[in-house]
């Protein structure tokens, strides 16, 4: 139940596909609003702070995520996905993760840009690896921007194709993702 078989996603696989999904949507949403914010306003100085915690929080999952994916076994597509789809969903999610990843560095980039580490809650301070000048910051903050709209403008594909292939092709994708994998031998006994 926690561990991905050949039928269908674990419980492990879930909760991290999920709460990268929700985090990731939650700093998009936060970054849009907070670049229009006026130097008065109560969330001027919060809402960044806010951001690049949880984008560090969202760079730790991501990274946990990725131990997950190499050392678990992938589940088996379905049989009814064609070489397209199975394709078309290797390469979504394949940008997925290069692209978060590449917002995620961008956003330490611009972050760490004064010579001080970003702040994880106040808890902690992640390293000063690599200092950019006045013009790669900019360059990085336009390039943070593009990739986070590139991320959601891809999961929202991938979302679209999930209920697709739940509700109009019907062939249980979605279903696999909402409810660990139990054994179908098991539910055939009952």
């Amino acid at each position: 139940m926690l561990k991905d078989r050949p039928w269908g996603y674990g419980l492990v696989s879930i909760v991290l596909h999920w709460t990268s999904a929700i985090a990731i949507l939650f700093l998009f949403g936060l970054g849009i609003y907070m670049v229009d914010l006026g130097y008065y306003d109560p969330w001027y100085n919060q809402a960044p702070r806010l951001h690049i915690s949880i984008g560090l929080c969202l760079l730790l999952l991501m990274c946990l995520r990725l131990v997950w994916r190499v050392t678990s076994r992938n589940p088996e597509p379905l049989s009814s996905y064609s070489t397209a789809v199975r394709r078309s969903a290797a390469a979504a999610k394949l940008l997925l993760y290069l692209g978060v990843f590449a917002v995620l560095v961008t956003g330490y980039l611009i972050t760490s840009a004064k010579g001080q580490g970003p702040s994880l809650f106040g808890w902690a301070e992640f390293p000063v690896l690599l200092q950019l000048s006045g013009d790669g910051v900019d360059r990085a903050g336009r390039l943070h921007e593009w990739l986070s709209w590139a991320v959601v403008i891809i999961a929202a594909g991938h979302g679209a194709a999930a209920l697709l292939h739940q509700f109009v092709i019907r062939d249980g994708t979605l279903s696999r993702m909402l409810k660990p994998a139990t054994n179908p031998s098991t539910k055939r006994n009952k």
